[in-house]
């Protein structure tokens, strides 16, 4: 005897396309997408199979690319993979779209338009731009393709931070290496960070006493302690005055978690509906405050227990990631002097000063850009270059906490981590 497999409905109670049924058609497509971006000599193989830089974001912006290049109604949508041969056409609009993709399909959708009047070339260009690839075209005096680019990475890191797309995402991966008689032996090592399941017992900063010490780190690892602008933490560390680099860096950007979540009342909230969202929300914005107040001039990074590691003593593997902080300090500073003299200028005119860059930055950081854009629209807020500039730094300070996040020093000391906002998260 026969039995017959009913699918499961593709739509929910109020008439919008379910949420499995969303993230299957998406992976169907990111897989598509990374197979296009590496016939098109975007990603190689090598790239696919490491998943290390930014792969986590760029293959989520290239699917987001290649939809709105096939995009062919006004308002944009995206055609969905049909269920059987007969089956209509289904387009994700935001008539069907599910609630919680919703504020991401608005803020695709605005790029559509612009990404489709191109030119060829630089929409070549905007895929390499994803990439972190140079252009091939001369830019036009006033390029679009920072923007566009800046827009795009924005929705694919907030795809990226969820669970169902991580536990995919080297499926997708290893799918694109294989296609089109990739290397056999290559395989996508990427590993989705550890799963924040907020713990049954509270536990409240500081952290956990009865993890045993880090190992004593080789010399050419250790740190050199500051004699002057010493920084003392807030919250009691682990940290040994010998730790290695990469453990320096990690407490300091664990030790700025306490203060973060004090000072944003709205975490501690968001950690009770949304942990994932919440953690990583906090490590961004963690990540900023060390940027602005624990970088020395020299580009070094001041820590707990008035710490200082040098770039010298850091090893190479870990510099892009102290570059980077010591990038976004400075440009922090020159975003603030630049918002101060904004504000006088309007001031001076007798018109109300703008809002600074910086508080829409950390609002994008704290709820989304998807989320932040979505709010900015229903205030009449326009969509300024001022505004494009702030999704792209938001973009920056986003996927250094990614990059972090994925170390293996990082990994081993979240479930700690995770145990001690979940109880801030309670209280």
């Amino acid at each position: 005897m026969s039995t017959s497999h009913t699918p499961p409905p593709i739509h929910d109670s109020e008439g919008r396309l379910t949420e499995d049924f969303i993230q299957n058609a998406f992976h169907s497509y990111l897989k598509s997408s990374l197979t296009q971006a590496k016939a098109e000599r975007l990603l190689d193989v090598d790239m696919l199979s490491s998943a290390e830089g930014d792969l986590m974001i760029t293959g989520p912006a290239l699917c987001l690319y290649f939809a709105a290049l096939r995009c062919t109604t006004n308002p944009p949508s995206v055609p969905l993979p049909r269920l059987s041969k007969t089956s209509p056409a289904l387009d994700l609009s935001t008539d069907n779209c599910p609630s919680q993709f919703l504020p991401f399909l608005e803020l695709w959708a605005q790029t559509v338009p612009d990404i489709q009047s191109l030119t060829p070339e630089l929409q070549h260009d905007l895929a390499r731009a994803i990439c972190s690839l140079p252009p091939l075209a001369a830019a036009p005096s006033r390029n679009p393709i920072p923007r566009l680019a800046a827009d795009l990475k924005a929705v694919a890191i907030e795809i990226s931070q969820r669970r169902s797309f991580q536990d995919r995402y080297a499926f997708d991966l290893q799918a694109a290496i294989e296609a089109g008689g990739g290397s056999p032996r290559a395989k996508a090592s990427f590993v989705p960070p550890p799963m924040y399941t907020p713990s049954p017992t509270s536990s409240t900063f500081p952290f956990p006493s009865s993890c045993s010490p880090p190992p004593p780190p080789p010399p050419s690892l250790t740190v050199e302690t500051a004699h002057k602008d010493k920084i003392r933490p807030r919250t009691p560390t682990l940290l040994s005055p010998a730790a290695p680099a990469i453990e320096l860096i990690r407490e300091t950007l664990y030790a700025a978690l306490a203060d973060v979540l004090e000072r944003t009342p709205s975490l501690r909230a968001l950690l009770r509906r949304d942990p994932p969202r919440a953690y990583f929300a906090a490590v961004a914005l963690a990540a900023l405050g060390v940027a602005t107040s624990a970088i020395t001039p020299a580009g070094g990074v001041r820590g707990v227990l008035g710490q200082e590691l040098t770039r010298a003593a850091c090893p190479d593997a870990l510099r892009p990631f102290m570059d980077e902080l010591a990038a976004l300090g400075r440009d922090v500073r020159a975003m603030e002097d630049a918002d101060t003299d904004e504000a006088v200028r309007a001031l001076q005119a007798g018109a109300e000063p703008p809002a600074p860059r910086m508080e829409r930055v950390r609002e994008m950081l704290e709820v989304g850009v998807g989320v932040a854009e979505a709010e900015a629209r229903q205030s009449g807020a326009g969509r300024r270059s001022v505004e494009g500039r702030a999704v792209a730094f938001a973009n920056r300070v986003n996927a250094l906490a990614l990059g972090l996040t994925k170390l293996r020093a990082f990994r081993e000391r979240q479930d700690e981590v995770f145990k001690v906002l979940a109880g801030v998260g309670r209280s």
